[in-house]
């Protein structure tokens, strides 16, 4: 057919047409057309090893831009790898659509090569899935795969493209139109999905009048309120009351970490004596203990902020407003305005929370301040919380990952911009690391990317380093090499025993791992450091250069400890 076009080159049209800059995947049959047509149409094509890793690059992405994150695999074991990112999407509410091709439809049921019905395997994970049944279909299933992604809360998405389907054709002019139709069907008209619900102003107005009548209140900041761009109405209503506030881990940088009314260094204090707690885009799961005691005071009123109205039922605060962190934040301040307080900073509640953080601060610094050699992992964190706070602004991203790594980078390092960190999230995902990284390089090319991963993290997906050379990307990979999970082999004299006891430890890796050798046989640069001296050079010069570097820190196996749940002890 002249002026003709295939499946591939309609699905990647749709895809440029409605928005998509980017996508991460492994290509192969039957999508390495679509994923070669959509680089010549103008979106950037990020190709990985593994579909893992280009999955958490795609979840990553989303709460990045809050644009959905697109994953491209192939049929069967590509789909099934892919589920790992719109898992991790799933749980962290971060909008990412994964598209998947698969096997020819007139096939289905004979044991066609890498048959698998993909719209039930991803069904645990996915908000909304549709499959193209035919060409004429793609464009509105492309467009309603992106637009899904975003609805209410945020969360992953699947678009399955058989073969056959991608293998069709239809006019140039009856492509174009077919998009059109898609668009204005899906975004253009006045009943598009993802309306921004506005909060009841009864409910915002009770939601003031706890606040202000409360004798120690407290803001707490999650990822969603990152994810919603709401940093600037935050920083209003924390200085115009003068409330305490408490990022979750990915919610530090919301506010500065450095701000006078950061409560992070007196969490303890923050949640188990505040009477009301403002809880903006974070969930009461694990990561806040469920907002129960003995970690929380039993007659603590929640105010919970979140746009899914489930998530406040299942958690029956003393008040839910559901709607987007932002405009909830909004409304919440013009409220405020109309019959204002503030909290002085001679208020017992914050000179309470000021003397407990200074206090812990002291004596953090005070460990931080000692040069320990053989390393222990708080003298090669202090020199990389300063390497990175020396880059100013913009900040560099940072990854964070790992177990005892990734339990003291979020005590010690210092974020002081929103959406500058990323770490094993809701989920505690380990393997995230590189993949992360390089929708940061993707996503912010403004930002220098810098990882702090423990050697077991780094693993999961060291391979993708090649990428990150391929693609030149502006990242420095810092892995804390103690010999193993935790660090190596910590087994007792009665654990050692069995046909099999002189095998390594199940938590042992080779001892001194030259990991940075790896990125070498790339073209990339690598480091080996073992004091001070060492890292503050390699930290200096990879910093400056913004290539892809990795420098292997070694650290004494046993400096570590088991690691799991959240450790809070200030």
């Amino acid at each position: 057919m002249a002026n003709s076009i295939d499946g591939n080159v309609l699905a990647a049209k749709s895809l440029a047409k409605f928005g998509v800059q980017h996508m991460f995947g492994v290509v192969g049959i039957p999508v390495t057309s679509l994923a070669t047509r959509s680089v010549s149409l103008g979106i950037r094509f990020i190709a990985f090893h593994n579909e893992q890793s280009a999955g958490y690059a795609a979840s990553a992405y989303g709460y990045l831009t809050g644009r959905p994150g697109v994953l491209l695999t192939v049929s069967g074991p590509g789909c099934i790898h892919g589920l790992a990112g719109l898992s991790n999407s799933a749980v962290n509410t971060w909008p990412m659509v994964m598209i998947s091709g698969s096997c020819d439809q007139s096939d289905a049921g004979r044991g066609d090569f890498q048959e698998l019905d993909q719209i039930q395997a991803v069904k645990p994970f996915s908000k909304f899935s549709i499959k193209a049944t035919k060409i004429t279909e793609i464009p509105n299933c492309v467009a309603q795969v992106l637009n899904w992604a975003l609805l209410g809360r945020p969360g992953g998405c699947y678009l399955d493209l058989p073969t056959d389907v991608l293998h069709q054709k239809v006019s140039l002019s009856e492509a174009e139109n077919l998009i059109t139709e898609a668009a204005e069907k899906v975004f253009n008209s006045g009943n598009q999905l993802n309306q921004i619900r506005i909060p009841d102003n009864g409910l915002v107005s009770e939601a003031a009048s706890l606040l202000k009548n409360a004798a120690k209140p407290l803001i707490v900041i999650g990822k969603g309120a990152a994810y919603a761009r709401a940093e600037a109405v935050l920083k209003k209503l924390v200085e115009t009351t003068g409330i305490p506030f408490l990022p979750t881990p990915m919610g530090k940088g919301v506010l500065p970490d450095t701000h006078d009314l950061a409560a992070t260094a007196a969490r303890s204090l923050a949640i188990g004596s505040c009477d009301v707690a403002l809880v903006v885009g974070a969930r009461l799961n694990w990561l806040l203990h469920f907002g129960e005691p003995p970690k929380w005071s039993e007659d603590v009123k929640f105010i919970l902020v979140d746009i899914s109205e489930e998530e406040i039922e299942l958690r029956k605060p003393h008040l839910g407003l559901v709607g987007d962190a932002k405009t909830v934040v909004e409304t919440l301040n013009k409220e405020i305005k109309d019959d204002p307080f503030c909290l002085a900073r001679n208020h017992p509640w914050v000179e309470a929370i000021w003397k407990k953080s200074k206090d812990n601060v002291a004596k953090m610094e005070a460990q931080l301040a000692k040069d320990i050699v053989p390393f222990n992992f708080l003298t090669p964190m202090r020199i990389i919380r300063d390497a990175i706070l020396g880059v100013g602004s913009p900040a560099p991203v940072v990854v964070s990952e790992g177990a005892n790594t990734m339990d003291v980078g979020r005590a010690v390092l210092i974020q002081i911009e929103p959406r500058t960190r990323l770490d094993a999230g809701t989920w505690g995902t380990m393997g995230v690391g590189l993949g992360y990284c390089i929708a940061a390089a993707v996503a912010c090319p403004d930002r220098l990317v810098v990882a702090v991963e423990g050697d077991s993290g780094f693993g999961f997906s060291a391979i993708e380093v090649e990428t990150l050379v391929r693609y030149q990307l502006p990242v420095v990979v810092i892995v804390f090499n103690n010999g193993g999970v935790y660090g190596g082999d910590r087994r007792t004299p009665e654990e050692m025993n069995g046909p099999h006891k002189d095998d390594p430890a199940p938590t042992s890796f080779v001892p001194k791992a030259g990991y940075h050798a790896l990125i070498e046989a790339f073209g990339g640069k690598g480091y080996l450091v073992g004091t001070p001296d060492e890292l503050k050079y390699a930290l200096s010069e990879s910093f400056s250069a913004r290539k892809p570097a990795v420098i292997n820190v070694i650290v004494d196996p046993y400096a570590g400890s088991e690691s799991g749940r959240l450790q809070h002890k200030n």
